[in-house]
């Protein structure tokens, strides 16, 4: 479904991507790991076409979405919940669910609005309530929400736990396998090691820009090296 080959990508003189192939299939969940600043979410970013590389390509069900615009890419099946959430804190669940469909899916948003409010109850209780106040482990799930309603083949998910209680934690990626089993593709991008190769198929891990390890999520939870480099055994 997705490919991207020999990317470079950096902000101004500075490189952050080394060289980037990563494939995903359509159905599977891949982890991206790594620590913080190592280029996850660049990669993340020039996927979406939010930041143009220097070299490589992306294609996304074989054809190149390499330089396309943001709203293009969404268009095409792709969708980014990035770190962060940011919802629209002054807008309501409801309007920022709507919104989601605004590129793409627009003809299903009835029915789309209907299946978020099934998959999130608690969204359902609050529609008219402002994003703003909403808890975290609940603006979570709205820009998940968000990101559903345009009815991606492929969902991008940066740091979906970051800042959730352990219980939300457990809660979220119960909620990401679910999304999966419904047949959408996931990028999940994670410093949750555990969690995140429990429920992935494959698996990359990034360093300094570039992939150090990859394979099997089952695999690489076993070796010996990502044990003692991202969970200290």
């Amino acid at each position: 479904m997705l490919e991207v080959s020999g990317i470079r990508a950096g902000y101004g003189s500075m490189a952050v991507l080394q060289g980037i192939d990563m494939q995903i299939a359509a159905g599977e969940i891949i982890a991206l790991l790594g620590s913080n600043g190592v280029g996850k979410t660049t990669l993340n970013n020039v996927i979406s076409g939010f930041i143009r590389p220097t070299a490589g390509t992306v294609r996304f069900e074989g054809e190149v979405i390499t330089g396309l615009p943001p709203r293009d890419i969404v268009a095409m099946g792709i969708a980014q919940v990035p770190e962060g959430r940011r919802i629209f804190p002054n807008l309501s669940v409801r309007e920022n669910l709507r919104l989601g469909a605004f590129r793409r899916a627009s003809a299903n948003v009835r029915h789309n609005f209907e299946r978020m409010c099934t998959i999130f109850p608690r969204l359902r209780e609050r529609l008219d309530q402002l994003a703003g106040t909403l808890s975290g482990g609940e603006q979570q799930m709205l820009a998940i929400g968000r990101g559903l309603m345009s009815d991606p083949k492929l969902l991008i998910l940066d740091e979906p736990s970051l800042g959730l209680s352990p219980i939300m934690v457990e809660e979220m990626f119960a909620l990401i396998t679910q999304i999966n089993a419904d047949g959408v593709a996931v990028l999940l991008v994670e410093q949750n090691v555990m969690q995140s190769l429990g429920i992935a198929r494959r698996a990359y891990v990034l360093e300094q820009g570039r992939f150090v390890m990859q394979g099997d999520a089952a695999g690489l939870l076993a070796d010996p090296k990502l044990r003692q480099a991202y969970l200290g055994l």
